[in-house]
């Protein structure tokens, strides 16, 4: 899930926004109907990945989620109004291909917007902000933290995906331009 915000909202990376937005994560995860277990937050968006039992519960907590961080995002900007552009950008997972490329896309988002901007990261960085300190798929990654975050239900986030292969911490989402894929996956 994507949430995408609007335009003149200061940096979501930057420390004092995003301790704050890892809290309404967390405590919408633990309070709305459905469980945030990974995210990555970017400069002007949100990756999510969500469990759900059925579409209603998820876009109540969605609804939720966004009430809240409209809520903070106005309050540490000084400004009213609109937070998000739309409602949201969702695409159900199925298969564990296709969950292992989601949680590669939303743990190592950073680095694909680093890697465009022409930064170049550790080839063993983590993305401090996402939930990949606490992720246990990592293949040559650091140990997961034991306290603070959400662990998956489902079976196919919580073991299914892992028949694809556990995630390199040198892996990157691959990048698309001008409509066709690089395959860039490796740094």
């Amino acid at each position: 899930m994507t949430l995408r915000c609007v335009r003149g909202l200061p940096n979501l990376r930057e420390k004092a926004l995003f301790l704050p937005v890892r809290a309404a994560l967390q405590v919408a995860s633990e309070r709305l109907g459905a469980r945030i277990v990974h995210f990555s937050v970017q400069r002007n968006h949100l990756h999510l990945i969500v469990e759900a039992e059925d579409w209603l519960a998820l876009g109540r907590a969605v609804k939720g989620l966004e009430g809240r961080l409209a809520k903070l995002l106005n309050r540490r900007a000084g400004r009213r109004g609109a937070v998000f552009l739309h409602r949201y950008d969702a695409k159900l997972l199925q298969a564990p291909a296709q969950v292992r490329a989601a949680l590669l896309y939303v743990l190592a988002n950073a680095k694909k917007h680093a890697r465009q901007a022409g930064v170049r990261v550790p080839r063993s960085w983590v993305d401090p902000r996402s939930s990949g300190a606490w992720f246990d798929g990592w293949a040559n990654g650091p140990p997961p933290l034991a306290e603070g975050w959400i662990r998956p239900r489902t079976w196919l986030l919580a073991k299914g995906w892992r028949r694809r292969g556990l995630i390199r911490v040198e892996e990157a989402p691959a990048e698309r331009r001008r409509g066709r894929r690089l395959d860039r996956a490796l740094l």
